[in-house]
């Protein structure tokens, strides 16, 4: 019998107020994961919830689905945390080798995980990363917030980076023996990457066509998220650009 290159893959979605969504993105997570293990890359998966405190029928939604289907876990936020303390929720609640962390609009096509997962293999990378190919679907005002925030990032942490806060990231659940985030907001994609990247981690980013969300409402460009970004990288600046390669690797590499 061939062994599966990896254990497990969790998949996560940071949620809040996603009743149009959440099915929907449990459906393409499923078809994707049961593909993955009839291609014996996985041997088993599961998708895991983090409900932040949502006002709307998600949670009740995503405790059905939990009941029905023994793959899915669903954690409840009493409050809600907003994006960073929904990630962090969600890193922790994952217990796969393998952790993808995305949006439940699902802002790219999922078979895309395919070619994320043999990246990360091909050149034994700690964290993949995709970025969009063109995101002015989404209006061009977050176009240029988007650029003047990687240029932000990269004057402050001297970390060169394309889309860094687009919510497409693989990572290896080793990553987290060294990476303790911080951040609450919307930081935490930066705080991830740089991170990784100032421990000499091996990060990979390949390009994907983005689909722009249908429903509801995006709040990342919002006054509020941007002064919390702003706040949230200029107090954590001196931590990370102080972070030194460890003297242990992140672990064995399939």
């Amino acid at each position: 019998m061939v062994q599966a290159k990896f254990e497990k893959l969790s998949i996560f979605f940071p949620m809040w107020n996603e009743e149009q969504y959440l099915q929907r993105a449990l459906n393409a997570a499923e078809d994707i994961c049961l593909e993955l293990q009839k291609s014996q890359v996985i041997s088993d998966y599961e998708l895991v919830i983090v409900d932040d405190a949502s006002t709307d029928s998600t949670p009740q939604l995503a405790d059905t689905a939990s009941a029905r289907d023994s793959h899915v876990k669903v954690v409840h936020h009493p409050v809600n945390r907003k994006l960073g303390g929904s990630i962090k929720s969600g890193f922790a609640a994952s217990s796969g080798d393998l952790v993808l962390y995305t949006d439940a609009d699902l802002p790219f096509d999922m078979r895309e995980v395919h070619n994320a997962i043999r990246l990360m293999s091909q050149y034994e990378a700690d964290i993949v990363s995709a970025y969009r190919f063109d995101r002015t679907g989404e209006g061009y005002v977050r176009v240029v917030y988007s650029i003047f925030y990687n240029l932000m990032v990269r004057i402050l942490f001297g970390v060169r980076f394309r889309d860094i806060n687009f919510a497409f990231k693989l990572c290896r659940k080793t990553v987290f023996d060294q990476i303790k985030l911080e951040s609450e907001g919307s930081f935490i994609d930066a705080e991830l990457i740089v991170s990784a990247k100032k421990l000499n981690m091996q990060v990979v980013q390949f390009g994907v066509d983005y689909f722009p969300r249908t429903r509801g409402v995006s709040t990342l460009s919002s006054p509020a998220v941007i002064t919390k970004i702003l706040r949230e990288a200029f107090a954590l600046r001196k931590k990370l650009n102080a972070i030194k390669p460890a003297d242990f690797a992140t672990g064995s590499k399939s």
